[in-house]
């Protein structure tokens, strides 16, 4: 499918693409002092270890409606250590999982707290991250996921992390 132009409600620019948002590390990161990370955190672009704590980085697709696209939450899920090692070891494979496990990071547009919803992390192999499934609730993070969202809402979520 080619680019699509959309003008923005919210900014009125016109996108080519609706971007994803995404958390270059999960939360529990920061709460590490700068001069102690080194020693305590091990990490990539797809994994990070913070003393005890095992996290994986994947990605939550939020239906757009009536568009048939998807918008790209790339968040951080933790894991059990023999899950963790699970994945680690068999990062493009497919067979693997779905594992449980507690999203951690804090996704600002939502007024309430998103970290430690209960998720299931699916691995896709092939070198693409895992897809997070989110357990039902009545979170609006869920139910944007369940039933979708406008463009215009994903918009609105995307200048709201740029701004």
């Amino acid at each position: 499918m080619g680019a699509m132009e959309y003008v923005c409600a919210v900014c009125g620019d016109v996108h080519t693409d609706l971007p994803d948002v995404g958390f270059a590390w999960p939360d529990h990161y920061f709460g590490v002092p700068e001069d102690e990370r080194e020693a305590r955190i091990a990490g990539t672009s797809d994994t990070c270890s913070i003393d005890e704590h095992r996290f994986v980085r994947g990605v939550i697709l939020i239906p757009i409606k009536n568009v048939g696209l998807s918008f790209g939450l790339g968040v951080w899920v933790s894991l059990k250590p023999e899950n963790f090692d699970t994945y680690v070891a068999n990062l493009d494979s497919s067979d693997i999982g779905p594992f449980f496990g507690w999203l951690s990071n804090t996704i600002p547009f939502y007024d309430e707290e998103t970290q430690l919803m209960k998720t299931r992390v699916h691995f896709q192999g092939d070198g693409q991250r895992p897809l997070i499934e989110l357990a039902p609730c009545e979170h609006r993070l869920y139910l944007d996921y369940r039933d979708g969202i406008t463009l215009e809402g994903a918009f609105e979520y995307v200048h709201s992390i740029q701004e």
